[in-house]
């Protein structure tokens, strides 16, 4: 029966091997890689990627699973780690010249944390994950879609983000009530580098608060007309019209000047 899937982990064990393989298939490890599997579980992913000779770390917050993933002579070269991932000090992975590479079936109840403290961390590669497919939507979420949005905005300013490929219930167990989804996250410098990103996520998180808002209206008091006009950006566009690009723009110029915090 294997491991009893644990309901505060959030816990939902993969076990279609042909989804196995395509995840492995879509990550392509090799040797001379570094990376870090986020929850590896019954090890059902973690076996594979063992095999491809790439260095592989994996955090674990479930004492049972660390156990009997270190009692797997297949995954002898793995470095476990029994730790909540929000706690784990990333950076003791981070070697120099080795960007790393995270992936991870990340527990539904944690996702969005979990997903907000990796792109803390500059010297990734990418990041493959596998989330909830309404919440995959939303990340991945173009400007003029009803998904677009805050999530969309805060980690697009960070990285490319692309839809892989969709996972039905029936490829875990306990099958979800939901469809997941496959994406991919490939770090990417802009345009416009975003100066202040906790001011951006303010800015964001206000345009979005009221969605039939027009930007004048959510975020008066935040932007003047004379920002917006600097920017040749309508003050009486709605939100989700904007791209991120603009968004840096709007959050870098409205930004509180250290005099003006005083």
């Amino acid at each position: 029966m294997g491991h009893q899937p644990r309901k505060r982990f959030g816990q939902n064990f993969l076990h279609d091997h042909h989804v196995i393989e395509r995840i492995i298939a879509s990550i392509q490890p090799s040797a001379g890689q570094h990376i870090l599997e986020i929850g590896p579980g019954e090890g059902a992913l973690t076996a594979l990627l063992c095999l491809s000779e790439a260095q592989i770390s994996a955090v674990e917050i479930d004492r049972d699973l660390a156990e009997k993933l270190s009692a797997n002579d297949a995954l002898e070269s793995l470095n476990l780690i029994n730790q909540d991932i929000m706690q784990f000090d990333i950076d003791s992975l981070i070697q120099p010249g080795t960007p790393l590479r995270i992936v991870g079936n990340l527990p539904y109840n944690i996702s969005t944390p979990v997903l907000f403290r990796m792109l803390e961390f500059i010297d990734l590669h990418d990041m493959h994950f596998m989330l909830q497919k309404e919440v995959v939507d939303r990340i991945c979420a173009e400007p003029g879609s009803k998904t677009y949005g805050r999530l969309s905005v805060m980690v697009q300013v960070h990285c490319k983000a692309e839809i892989l490929f969709t996972v039905g219930p029936e490829s875990f167990r306990p099958p979800p009530k939901v469809d997941s989804a496959v994406f991919r996250l490939t770090p990417r410098p802009f345009s416009t580098p975003c100066e202040d990103f906790k001011h951006l996520d303010k800015l964001v998180r206000q345009s979005f608060s009221q969605r039939r808002k027009t930007l004048n209206r959510s975020l008066k008091g935040m932007v003047s007309s004379s920002t917006f006009a600097a920017l040749d950006i309508d003050p009486v566009r709605r939100p989700e019209t904007l791209s991120v690009d603009e968004f840096v723009r709007l959050a870098n110029l409205s930004a509180p000047k250290p005099d003006e915090l005083l």
